[in-house]
């Protein structure tokens, strides 16, 4: 990914000094630094409150809770660790810290539950639909883009609910559909 940010500043300076306008280029990068810096700021003091609601989330047992509701799902969505109650656990609270919109905050549970249903270094069924759901998690509160909306200066940055609400539930269904349908090809008894 290097390689292409490196050729698009080469080809924005090549078409800048072919212009004469290497000023423009110039000066329009560090603008576009300076306002990289500002959002950087905005979002890390976002993402710092809702992580701070999720600690208290955790302290309140409300994060348990939305895990023991998720477990009968998540029995039948992910069946080769359906008795690892760590395992599912694990998962239960990477999909709750999703459901929050929380995605930073859901990596490390994420990876720990990924590392548990794994066996022998290879993906299992349960860990190829674990990622589906992990990678098109419904989002009930997108923390994460209302604060950039916010930041961009939106009046109301969550009156994208109803849309995020849709599209996350129609990524997941089309994400678990597709990975049910490929799962027929990869069984480890047809090999």
């Amino acid at each position: 990914m290097s390689y292409v940010w490196i050729v698009f500043v080469v080809a924005a300076i090549v078409c800048g000094a072919v212009t004469g306008r290497l000023d423009a280029v110039g000066s329009a990068a560090l603008e576009g630094a300076s306002e990289a810096v500002k959002l950087t700021i905005s979002l890390a003091g976002a993402l710092c409150l809702w992580n701070g609601v999720l600690e208290v989330m955790r302290a309140a047992g409300i994060d348990r809770a939305i895990a023991k509701a998720a477990r009968p799902l998540l029995r039948r969505l992910l069946p080769d660790v359906a008795d690892d109650d760590e395992a599912l656990g694990a998962a239960a609270a990477n999909i709750s810290a999703n459901l929050l919109g929380l995605g930073n905050a859901a990596t490390p549970t994420g990876i720990r539950a990924a590392k548990l249903m794994a066996r022998d270094e290879r993906a299992t069924d349960s860990l190829c639909a674990f990622v589906v759901l992990n990678t098109a998690s419904i989002q009930l509160i997108p923390a994460t883009v209302a604060a950039l909306r916010a930041s961009l200066g939106a009046s109301s940055p969550f009156d994208i609910l109803p849309a995020t609400l849709l599209s996350s539930l129609c990524a997941l269904v089309a994400g678990l559909a597709a990975e049910r349908f490929f799962r027929r090809f990869t069984r480890e008894d047809r090999l």
